[in-house]
């Protein structure tokens, strides 16, 4: 329920934004609202190339989170060692102990940060020159189909509970991107 009420209230905010020009008498928000929608899953799958550059980056953040998952794994085994070695320690060694694991916690987070901005950076290598494409194709079919707005059907949380599949141009987006291949 609430996901149509959100639908209604951009549908209503984007009509009413556009229904009203200083020269042009006003009219129902509705009446001048066009919408469309799409699938960007079913684009994306469609697009020459980007199963294998997605396939790429992929593997390649598969090894980083490995890696990520390995400094994990001996950050847990260090802490239970110390938790297990603990009652024998002196207060010093304990100090000591602690401030060791401290610092395996610290580069273990510096190290997982330095893989995530290498992940994000290589996403936008490998994938960003398709999402662009993309994106410059459905700005154009948006402007000449003069649509208010685009959902994507495949977005969480899009607020499309049901739609009229008239309203799909997903596979015009697919022709053109077929057609614009470099």
């Amino acid at each position: 329920m609430r996901q149509v009420v959100l639908v209604c209230l951009a549908t209503a905010v984007a009509g009413s934004a556009l229904a009203q020009t200083p020269s042009t008498p006003a009219r129902p928000a509705a009446a001048s609202a066009r919408l469309a929608f799409l699938s960007s899953r079913t684009i994306l799958d469609s697009t020459p190339g980007y199963a294998a550059a997605e396939s790429t980056f992929f593997r390649e953040f598969q090894a980083m989170r490995d890696e990520v998952q390995k400094l994990q794994q001996q950050l847990d085994s260090a802490v239970q060692a110390y938790d297990q070695s603990s009652i024998a320690l002196s207060p010093a060694a304990k100090t000591a102990k602690r401030a060791e694991l401290q610092a395996m916690q610290d580069r273990m987070s510096q190290r997982s940060s330095e893989l995530d901005t290498r992940a994000r950076a290589r996403n936008q290598e490998l994938l960003g020159p398709f999402q662009t494409r993309i994106n410059t194709i459905i700005q154009g079919i948006r402007a000449e189909g003069n649509y208010t707005l685009i959902f994507d059907a495949d977005a969480q949380g899009n607020g499309i509970v049901a739609a009229d599949p008239a309203l799909n141009i997903t596979a015009r987006v697919i022709e053109r991107l077929r057609q614009s291949n470099p």
